[in-house]
């Protein structure tokens, strides 16, 4: 395969903290370039969200998805604001389109404890929490997003779906996720969350989970119903590896694992299909927080790590891979050293002083 060097990247900064916290990203995308070599970042900003649905009607126009789709990656700050809605009432999000649109089935949320975070949980293994949720991003019930029926005023109806096409590709990812984590000293255990005592949609998911598990003898395996999770992802965090679950249940999921971490503010995203890749942290656009500079861009910095591993595995380009581990290292030093404070922890560091603590710490030993 011939070595890519250079990527265009569709930027979406989005609404209320978005243009901050991409702004400070890019940034640090700068510093990485400069400093690793060996790519070539060319940003283009682009308007979707909430604001731009006020000012024109849509949330996102049909030029912009276009330069989305021929770009080698899109990069997402924050969208939606609670007094923007489409007219059924739901929060402008065109992002939902962007993962149909793009088939960008798996998203991929890390869920890690960070040195100096404080965190909900007691218990001194919490420290060790490292694990991903699995999220299918396109079927379950979000397929019926837009789609859903009331009836007289008196009933409301949603659709869920779970295609054997989709589900075979997620666990795939699952497995080879697991598998790569294992070599770097992790469990090597793929744990399927569904609802299968319940549903028949469920039931098939983890039919099609134990079929798939059945390649990949080298993984571990186990399932849990959703409820039991909730339960010990707060009980015990620690234990989990790689958790694969449905759309909907995966997105509770992730934000709980947000939770037991220490905030949103630490929870970055992939939304990645066979052809296009989507990053963005899993916070919202935190509209009081807009223009204030209080934003804690961690999850905006861990995505675009994310983003640079995925670029240098789908185009062969090793420099990439060592901006994601450089672009890691910073942020985790900055935590451990307490040079990085955030305001949502009580400390003194908003947007810029973030950004500063991680463009100070990005070197190459």
């Amino acid at each position: 395969m011939k070595q890519k060097t250079e990527f265009s990247i569709a930027v979406f900064p989005g609404d209320g903290i978005g243009e901050e916290i991409m702004s400070a990203c890019i940034n640090v995308l700068d510093k990485l370039e400069n400093v690793v070599g060996g790519f070539r970042l060319k940003h283009e900003i682009l308007s979707a969200g909430a604001q731009h649905y006020s000012q024109f009607g849509r949330d996102i126009s049909d030029n912009s998805l276009e330069k989305a789709r021929d770009a080698d990656a899109i990069l997402l700050g924050a969208m939606g604001l609670p007094q923007v809605r489409y007219p059924d009432g739901t929060e402008i999000s065109p992002h939902l389109k962007m993962r149909k649109i793009f088939d960008l089935y798996a998203g991929v949320r890390p869920v890690k404890a960070f040195p100096n975070v404080p965190g909900p949980l007691a218990d001194a293994r919490a420290k060790k929490i490292d694990l991903i949720v699995l999220r299918e991003s396109t079927e379950g019930l979000f397929a019926s997003a837009g789609k859903g029926e009331i009836i007289d005023d008196q009933e409301a109806r949603e659709t869920l779906v779970v295609t054997r096409r989709t589900c075979e590709r997620l666990f795939d990812q699952a497995f080879a996720i697991a598998r790569q984590r294992k070599e770097r000293g992790g469990k090597g255990r793929v744990t399927c969350v569904d609802k299968a005592n319940v549903f028949k949609a469920y039931a098939f998911f983890r039919k099609i989970f134990t079929e798939k598990a059945a390649h990949h003898p080298d993984i571990d395996i186990e399932y849990y119903y959703v409820d039991a999770m909730a339960l010990d992802l707060v009980r015990r965090p620690w234990d989990f590896d790689v958790l694969v679950s449905e759309n909907m249940f995966a997105d509770i999921l992730s934000d709980l694992g947000g939770g037991i971490i220490g905030g949103m503010g630490m929870a970055p995203c992939a939304e990645i299909g066979d052809h296009h890749g989507l990053f963005q942290p899993a916070h919202g656009s935190a509209p009081d927080l807009a223009g204030s500079g209080k934003a804690n861009p961690t999850a905006m910095f861990l995505s675009a790590a994310m983003m640079l591993d995925w670029l240098g595995n789908k185009h062969n380009n090793g420099a990439c891979n060592v901006a994601a581990k450089t672009l890691d290292k910073a942020v985790l030093s900055g935590y451990s050293s307490g040079n990085i404070h955030p305001i949502e922890f009580g400390g003194p560091d908003g947007v810029h002083d973030v950004e500063k603590a991680v463009v100070d710490s990005i070197s190459i030993e």
